[in-house]
């Protein structure tokens, strides 16, 4: 068991924390409500920024001090919203929100991952008639080992999960946030994930 802080319960957050808490692990998730994303911090091991993108790096840098020598798992993608809400373009192009995390958060260990897919995959990847891929992007090893554990947790396969290398790689990850906006118009709002065929 892990104690584990999920910021965010919206979509992405909610299925995460029910799923991690079904798994065994001790769960708080923080709402938006003054000081509960820092009381959350404070007392996990693990903390998993499931919070909007386009804010996540300003809501995490006051949460400098609760996240120091934890590892902080980033499943968001920094997007501009097009039209329905889709996401239209990069906030950080040539970059990537988790290198943003990692440089701003040194006393952290950030972890990129499950922001390839729609939410009801990260917590279910059988759902999909093919195997999916969740991708590890991160500096330290120990911290992406955990995190691969936690993802067996959520029901993923070893061999479907991929370490990328680096944080920088997260910027690929992220970058494929892009096909989105033109699956779900293509094939409607149906779970999917990139995966690369071997």
């Amino acid at each position: 068991m892990t104690t584990i802080a999920v910021l965010g319960n919206g979509r992405v957050g909610g299925n995460l924390a029910t799923a991690l808490t079904r798994a065994g692990h001790e769960v708080t998730v923080a709402d938006r409500a003054p000081g509960a994303a820092a009381d959350a911090a404070r007392t996990a091991r693990i903390v998993i920024n499931a919070t909007p993108g386009d804010g996540s790096l300003d809501r995490l840098v006051v949460l400098r001090e609760e996240l120091r020598g934890k590892i902080l798992v980033d499943v968001s993608n920094a997007t501009v919203d097009g039209p329905g809400g889709l996401p239209a373009d990069l906030i950080y192009p040539g970059s990537s929100l988790a290198e943003l995390l990692q440089e701003a958060l040194p006393e952290t260990r950030v972890v990129k991952t499950l922001n390839t897919m729609l939410f009801p995959v990260m917590t279910a990847p059988d759902l999909l008639t093919r195997a999916p891929d969740a991708f590890l992007s991160g500096d330290d090893p120990q911290a992406k080992q955990t995190v691969r554990e936690l993802l067996t947790d959520l029901g993923w396969r070893e061999e479907w999960i991929t370490d990328l290398g680096g944080i920088q790689t997260a910027r690929a990850t992220e970058a494929a946030i892009l096909f989105v906006p033109h699956v779900i118009r293509s094939s409607g709002f149906a779970p999917f994930a990139i995966s690369i065929s071997r």
